[in-house]
């Protein structure tokens, strides 16, 4: 009798260049949920994988509705009725493309040069749904299914989300299951296979700060009047001393320490001070003193201006004293962090350090904890074996340095533990122009998903 997964890698080889076809198709849909433009394109990808997971031999699959943007939702039961049911998340939407002029190719026209293949989308993360949609015709087509497979793929992960805490709770029973299965991670080098098993939390704020009731002239009152932007510069610039640490009143009170096996393995990372130079184009690092900079990444809690505006910012001279100065400010927060928390600390440090000359008020726009996964659970073990049967060599673990909402809603809502995997690159230009995925390591990541699903199932 034929071995099952050797019938499903073979499926994966014959059709590979199908479904790179399929993907480019999937590509050339500009689902941008920001922008209401682009929502007929939202519901046509929504639609698109719906009839996608239907050809793939996933029944029933739905469309389902939000405030929003909406869900697709499907389910493949496997015979044996002890096997786990894997939830696999995805999200169909993708990031404006813009700026366009520095494309060298149109975003939503899907181009291969070399073993790239370039679109909005190419690695966030359409290319990672349709490796797992794939993956998973493969074992279906090559016998019965050895897990139960969900499919939950939202449209609004670029925009934070918004609706999906409600979706989770309204959906909680049927969205039940022992394992999410969620590809939008990636790889620190094509040779070096990785699964992630943190993820930094999140809590993101607008300051304001008000100074006169509106504009002044700069000559007149310059040295009377407070400027607003000079307060709330100084105000940010406090908030870091000089070993880059983050001043926020008890902001480490709840910071768990990285144990000693932790450190050793995040040490095993390929990833030195010269790989962030080169990643980053920076001078040179900085950060918070007495971590390595993998560390900091991953494990370390931090402060960050995301954007600044305040007065004139047009071209030439105006020489103007704003009424007010406002600062975009995101936390990433680490195991144990609360987001609530981190805002009454925002708020102390305001009260302590603000001058009495300006008025301030903090708005929150995110709060998401952080998250770990066991790494010794069944479902991250199976994924360590295929990687390792793929790639010849064990993966390293690692801590995201970023936030993954869903992570975190599904262990809160649905007690259930995440498997975070991902074929991106480092240097694939995430949100940014020509945005790229590295195909060899795509049709590799293809293998693996069908090794996860027997080595994860009855078999």
């Amino acid at each position: 009798m034929t071995d099952p997964r050797m019938q499903a890698l073979d499926y994966v080889r014959r059709n590979r260049d199908r479904f790179l076809e399929e993907l480019k198709d999937f590509l050339r849909i500009p689902s941008v949920s920001t922008d209401p433009a682009h929502r007929p394109d939202v519901e046509q990808a929504a639609r698109w994988v719906a009839e996608r997971l239907r050809a793939a031999g996933v029944d029933p699959v739905e469309i389902l509705p939000t405030d929003g943007h909406p869900v697709v939702y499907g389910e493949a039961r496997s015979p044996h009725p002890e096997a786990p049911t894997v939830l696999i998340y995805g999200h169909y939407d993708v990031q404006p493309p813009d700026p366009l002029d520095l494309w060298t190719s149109g975003p939503f026209e899907p181009r291969v040069q070399g073993e790239n293949l370039y679109a909005r989308g190419a690695s966030d993360m359409k290319g990672q749904m349709m490796a797992t949609i794939a993956a998973f015709e493969a074992v279906a087509r090559s016998g019965p299914l050895p897990a139960h497979v969900k499919f939950l793929i939202e449209g609004e992960e670029e925009i934070g989300s918004p609706h999906l805490p409600a979706f989770l709770q309204a959906h909680r029973d049927r969205l039940a299951c022992t394992v999410s299965l969620n590809p939008d991670s990636g790889m620190i080098a094509p040779d070096t296979p990785t699964i992630t098993y943190g993820l930094r939390g999140l809590a993101y704020f607008e300051l304001r700060v008000y100074g006169p009731s509106h504009d002044l002239h700069s000559g007149l009152y310059g040295g009377v009047v407070h400027n607003p932007a000079q307060a709330l510069c100084e105000l940010i610039a406090g908030m870091h001393d000089a070993e880059g640490r983050v001043t926020l009143p008890g902001f480490y009170d709840r910071v768990r320490p990285l144990t000693e096996e932790e450190r050793a393995e995040l040490a095993r990372l390929p990833v030195d001070e010269r790989f962030y130079l080169e990643q980053t184009g920076a001078p040179a690092l900085w950060g918070e003193a007495g971590y390595t900079p993998v560390e900091r990444i991953g494990a370390r809690p931090t402060l960050e201006v995301n954007g600044l505006l305040s007065g004139f910012t047009g071209p030439g001279a105006k020489t103007v004293l704003p009424a007010e100065a406002r600062a975009k400010i995101s936390m990433r927060l680490v195991p144990d962090q609360d987001p609530e928390e981190v805002y009454q600390q925002l708020l102390r440090y305001l009260e302590e350090r603000a001058p009495k000359t300006v008025r301030w008020e903090v708005i929150r726009m995110a709060g998401v904890r952080a998250v770990l996964t066991d790494r010794n659970h069944p479902a991250v073990q199976a994924l360590r074996r295929a990687l390792e049967t793929v790639w010849g060599r064990p993966p390293v673990f690692k801590r995201e340095g970023g936030t993954v909402p869903i992570v975190t809603q599904l262990k809160e809502m649905l007690g259930v533990e995440s498997v975070l995997t991902g074929f991106g690159l480092p240097d694939d230009n995430l949100h940014a122009p020509n945005e790229k995925l590295h195909l060899p390591t795509w049709s590799r990541g293809l293998e693996a998903l069908v090794h996860f699903f027997y080595n994860y199932g009855v078999t």
